[in-house]
């Protein structure tokens, strides 16, 4: 019994931390890292590198695990200051400090290991790939725009699946494109989360873009970005030559795109989790399985 209360035990921490770091929110940056491994390796003619992408989707994965345990011990005591955040599995103590540096720690081994196995260039860049893994948990306390800090984070996806893949910088000017469109897109919907705890924010001292300009001026701003990263999304697709599949899905995101902003208004942030969670998760699928469709057609 002993035995069997110890797996259990450990199964609950396990569930818990994974609770903590959200892992099913990998969905949203991961399609577009593949994205960018199917195009390099289209170019280079070299047919598909599955054992490349699943050390590709190892990389992701714990990148990201990381990056959230990093962030939720960062800002445990900020969190525990604000009604939204109060239940986080670091406040109510459903995860010990200890176990989420133990994670943190892990996934950063695993994500250096990953690096490794796929080439000299991506190992040589893994130390800048974590820079703004850990520089964003603090941005909020110096910066109003913490959410761009986010978006660098996030544009390193796509140019290192592409670097994974090809291991030069040679050729990789659509991975730039794409990484920036990515990060800014997830930037944008980043202010429009921030929405939520404009209030508590400026009380406790956490700096946001609405916190500092309020929140119709954020929600401009978001939609701005927005626009940009859409632009960026179409000037991928002019510069890999993707067909008429990928401007489907380029419509059918510019419907997301505009269905998130007109849920959500300065009188009414009921429907921000629908829009975050729900219309961000169907641009990253829809426009990777468009692109993929449209790579196996041409």
């Amino acid at each position: 019994m002993t035995a069997v209360a110890a797996v259990g035990e450990k199964s609950g921490r396990v569930k818990s931390f994974l609770q903590l770091v959200k892992i099913e929110h990998s969905i949203f940056a991961l399609p577009f890292a593949y994205l960018s491994a199917l195009v390099a390796l289209d170019r280079l003619g070299t047919g598909v590198h599955w054992i490349d992408l699943l050390l590709v989707t190892i990389a992701m994965v714990s990148g990201r695990t990381f990056a959230m345990a990093a962030n939720r011990i960062l800002d445990r005591k900020i969190d525990a200051l604000n009604p939204r955040t109060q239940n986080r599995e670091l406040v109510t103590g459903a995860v010990s400090l200890r176990t989420a540096w133990t994670g943190a720690v892990a996934s950063l081994v695993v994500m250096a290991i990953a690096a490794g196995l796929l080439n000299w260039l991506c190992l040589a860049l893994f130390p800048l790939a974590v820079i703004p893994l850990v520089v964003y948990p603090y941005a909020k306390r110096f910066t109003d725009f913490p959410h761009y800090v986010l978006a660098l984070a996030q544009a390193v996806a796509p140019v290192g699946a592409w670097l994974a893949m090809t291991g030069s910088f040679h050729g990789s000017g659509p991975a730039w494109v794409l990484g920036v469109a990515v990060g800014l897109w997830i930037g944008g919907f980043d202010i429009i989360y921030a929405c939520q705890d404009v209030e508590i924010d400026r009380r406790i001292g956490v700096h946001s873009t609405p916190a500092r300009f309020g929140v119709r001026t954020a929600l401009h701003i978001s939609t701005v970005t927005h626009v940009l990263t859409f632009a960026l999304f179409v000037w991928f697709g002019q510069l890999v030559g993707l067909g008429w599949l990928w401007w489907v899905g380029l419509a059918l995101t510019a419907a997301a795109f505009a269905y998130q902003h007109l849920v959500v208004t300065p009188n009414d942030l009921s429907k921000v989790n629908r829009a975050f969670f729900t219309a961000n998760g169907f641009v990253g699928i829809a426009l990777f399985l468009f692109a993929l469709l449209d790579l196996l057609v041409n």
